[in-house]
C-alpha cells in the first residue's frame, strides 16, 4: 500500500465519530423507603454513613409532590415528574397497567439489549414500573413472572422485609453482575406508619436496613466490580407523625448519596438535587442518551 493511501486512510479514521465509553459499567440504585435525613442522622446506620463519607452526599435532596411511594419512585426511575408520568396513585392497581413513559431499564435496553438488569423490591406496587422486556429479573420475595396478579388489600399489605430483599439481591448480583440494578428496602416506611417517624422502632428499622445495605455493598465488592460500579442511595420521601405526603421539609427532604467509580470522595453536593435526577445520573453514567422530555439532570458535580 502506498504511503499516500495509508495517510488518506488514517485521515478518514481520525474523522470517524468516537464511541464514548460509559463512565461506569454497573449502576446500582438503592432506595431506603421513608428515610428522612434527620432520622437517619440519629439512627445507627454505619454502612450508609461510611458510604456517604467515602463518596458524595447531600442530605437536602428533594422528592416530588405528592411525596408518596409510588409516584416518587416512578420519578426516580423515569426521570420525569408526575405531570408527565401520570402515576398519581399509591397502591397496586392492575387495571391501570404499567407506567406509560420509559424507565431507566427500558432506555438502557433500547441502547444495549444485552444489558443485564434487575429490580429487587419490597412492595408489590412496583409492578407498575415493570415494562415489558425491560428487566431480566423482577424479584418480590422471589423471582416473579409476567402472569397477571390480582390487586387486593391483602397483597398490598404484604411487604418483603429489607433483610429478605438483600438476601435475594446479594447472591444474584455476585453471579450476574448487572449493568443496572434497583433495590428497594421498605422497613423504615413500615415502621414509620406503625410507630411514627423518628420513633425508636423506626430507628431500629433503619439499623436493620443498614445491615441489609451492607450485604448489597459487599456483594458488589465480592462480584469484583466495585472499581467499575457506581452506587446511588436515596429515598422516596421523609415523613411526620405516622404519615407523609405533604409539601413540607419533613416529607420532601431525602438523602442522595453516590459512591464508586469516578465519584468525588468526602464531597458535599451543594447543587439542588431532585429525585428524578437519579434516573438522569444513572443513564449518564451508562452512556445512554437522555430523552428530550426528561426533567432530571445528571448530578455531575458529584463526579470527577
Amino acid at each position: 500500500m502506498r504511503l499516500t493511501t495509508c495517510l488518506a486512510s488514517f485521515a478518514v479514521l481520525l474523522h470517524l465519530p468516537a464511541t464514548a465509553a460509559p463512565r461506569a459499567e454497573h449502576v446500582f440504585i438503592v432506595s431506603i423507603d421513608g428515610a428522612k435525613p434527620a432520622v437517619v442522622a440519629e439512627a445507627e446506620t454505619p454502612t450508609l454513613k461510611k458510604i456517604a463519607a467515602e463518596g458524595a452526599v447531600t442530605w437536602q435532596a428533594s422528592t416530588i409532590f405528592p411525596s408518596i411511594t409510588l409516584p416518587s419512585h416512578t420519578s426516580m426511575l423515569t426521570g420525569v415528574g408526575p405531570d408527565k408520568h401520570q402515576i398519581l396513585w399509591n397502591a397496586f392497581t392492575p387495571i391501570r397497567g404499567p407506567v406509560k413513559v420509559p424507565t431507566v431499564f427500558s432506555l438502557l435496553k433500547a441502547t444495549d439489549p444485552k444489558a443485564v438488569t434487575a429490580m429487587f423490591v419490597g412492595k408489590i406496587k412496583f409492578r407498575h414500573l415493570w415494562l415489558k422486556d425491560s428487566v431480566d429479573l423482577f424479584d418480590f420475595g422471589g423471582p416473579q413472572t409476567t402472569a397477571p396478579v390480582a390487586g387486593s388489600p391483602e397483597i398490598e399489605k404484604d411487604k418483603k422485609p429489607s433483610q429478605m430483599v438483600a438476601k435475594q439481591a446479594a447472591p444474584w448480583i455476585k453471579e450476574h453482575k448487572p449493568r443496572l440494578c434497583f433495590i428497594h428496602f421498605p422497613d423504615p416506611d413500615t415502621a414509620g406508619h406503625k410507630d411514627g417517624w423518628g420513633s425508636p422502632q423506626q430507628k431500629e428499622a433503619l439499623k436493620v436496613t443498614d445491615q441489609a445495605l451492607w450485604q448489597v455493598w459487599q456483594a458488589i465488592k465480592d462480584a469484583g466490580i466495585a472499581d467499575s460500579s457506581v452506587l446511588i442511595i436515596s429515598a422516596d420521601h421523609g415523613g411526620h407523625d405516622k404519615t407523609h405526603g405533604l409539601n413540607t421539609p419533613d416529607d420532601m427532604l431525602i438523602p442522595w448519596v453516590a459512591w464508586g467509580q469516578g465519584v468525588k470522595k468526602n464531597f458535599t453536593i451543594t447543587d439542588p438535587v431532585t429525585t428524578y435526577d437519579t434516573a438522569a445520573t444513572a443513564l449518564w453514567l451508562l452512556d445512554v442518551p437522555l430523552p428530550a422530555e426528561f426533567d432530571g439532570k445528571p448530578v455531575t458535580s458529584a463526579f470527577e
